[in-house]
């Protein structure tokens, strides 16, 4: 059973989805992938009085990783991220989507993740999965029966791999050694859309037929 409580806030124009993870315990609480919105997901945990401790961001794009700097400064908390994604916190916003976002520059991250890595929320032990494709440091969070995906793989799809430091070989690859050996069980919470299992992806993906 777990042991956490989990906001979902579907924020931004990309829709993009700010999961904040709160062990029940002791009411501390990691925000992951704050994209935009940051005074709605400021508010929304102040209602609930949980006591953030981190923001993990899933990968480097702009539209998880806008509302960073308001959400750091407004919690004095730090950001923790991916070596390998933190050139991104940095690159040109080749889109344009940072006065959309109302975004701000990231403040570099105090932690960098890597795979295999254990990070505490509270009580609730979350395990780091490094899962490049997407982006080159891009990493699912698996706490407990709940996979916090990002942009990696969504229900009947998977992250899109066009970008710069993007690749599909290497995205299946990371399916395949990190998501599909995880109990069917497992609910995948994506950085866009609905939720899903790793069974029923498993069975319906059509991109995971490409998958040896």
């Amino acid at each position: 059973m777990k042991n956490f409580d989990m906001l979902r806030l579907v924020i931004g124009p990309l829709e993009v989805n700010c999961y904040v993870l709160c062990c029940r315990e002791t009411g501390v609480a990691a925000v992951i992938d704050p994209g935009a919105e940051a005074g709605r997901i400021i508010g929304e945990i102040e209602a609930r009085g949980w006591r953030p401790a981190m923001i993990i961001n899933t990968h480097g794009h702009i539209d998880h990783v806008a509302g960073n700097s308001d959400i750091a400064d407004h919690f004095r908390i730090p950001v923790l991220l991916h070596a390998l994604d933190e050139p991104l916190l940095k690159s040109e916003d080749i889109f344009g989507l940072a006065p959309v976002l109302n975004a701000r520059p990231s403040p570099p991250p105090e932690r960098l993740l890597r795979d295999g890595d254990t990070v505490m929320v509270g009580q609730v032990e979350i395990q780091v999965l490094h899962t490049p494709g997407h982006t080159p440091g891009g990493c699912c969070l698996l706490a407990d029966v709940a996979c916090f995906a990002g942009d990696t793989v969504f229900r009947g799809s998977v992250g899109r791999t066009d970008l710069p430091g993007g690749d599909y070989d290497t995205l299946l690859e990371s399916i395949r050694e990190k998501i599909l050996p995880l109990p069917d069980d497992v609910e995948l919470f994506p950085g866009h859309g609905p939720s899903t299992t790793v069974g029923r992806e498993k069975e319906q993906n059509p991109f995971f037929r490409d998958i040896g």
